[in-house]
């Protein structure tokens, strides 16, 4: 073989290496199915009244570019939902962003929001909900469309420890940890 055959064939080893790690050994590689057992996360009754969410922002070399709180209020008629956000960014800037979350009964969401391409979809499964959409970022901030996964699990305390992927041309650009609780509920110990 050749000098150009040998790095060709590694180049195609590595590929496949990194292509099987993200999608067997990462973030990408959970399912809605792997949290069926445990604790019931319904959107309708945890995503309910005031909401207290704080978080940060990891930039694409893994240091916090941003961090934020922010204040939910959330309302249900039936299975459709109204999620009102309001965040307050460290840098000052205050974003608005008005869900439309609408429930199947199999458990399937449908998620809408005016910065949303399309429409998010996502399932509640357990003590999880998965949650995939395509956002348009605001003009300060690029204007890019990023694909987002966003994963939320449901603790025991009853709070929401969120995780979530922000993609372009499937490279990760950005990560978000977040937690959300009733926004009237004491932290542990308090």
């Amino acid at each position: 073989m050749s000098f150009v055959t040998y790095i060709l064939l590694g180049a195609a080893l590595m590929a496949t290496a990194v292509f099987f790690k993200e999608r067997y050994v990462s973030f990408w590689a959970q399912k809605s199915d792997d949290y069926a057992d445990g604790p019931i996360f319904d959107i309708r009754e945890r995503f309910n009244g005031p909401i207290l969410c704080e978080g940060v922002i990891y930039g694409p070399t893994g240091k916090v570019s941003s961090r934020f709180v922010a204040d939910f209020e959330a309302s249900w008629n039936g299975n459709v939902g109204t999620m009102k956000e309001v965040f307050y960014y460290d840098s000052g800037q205050v974003q608005n962003r008005e869900w439309t979350l609408t429930l199947g009964n199999d458990g399937k969401i449908k998620a809408e929001a005016p910065d949303v391409v399309g429409a998010g979809t996502g399932q509640q499964s357990g003590s999880a909900v998965l949650l995939n959409y395509r956002i348009k970022l605001t003009e300060e901030a690029g204007g890019h469309a990023l694909d987002v996964t966003d994963w939320m699990y449901l603790m025991s305390n009853g709070s929401i420890m969120n995780r979530s992927q922000f993609r372009k041309f499937g490279i990760k650009v950005a990560e978000l940890v977040a937690t959300m609780r009733p926004k009237d509920k004491a932290y542990a110990g308090e």
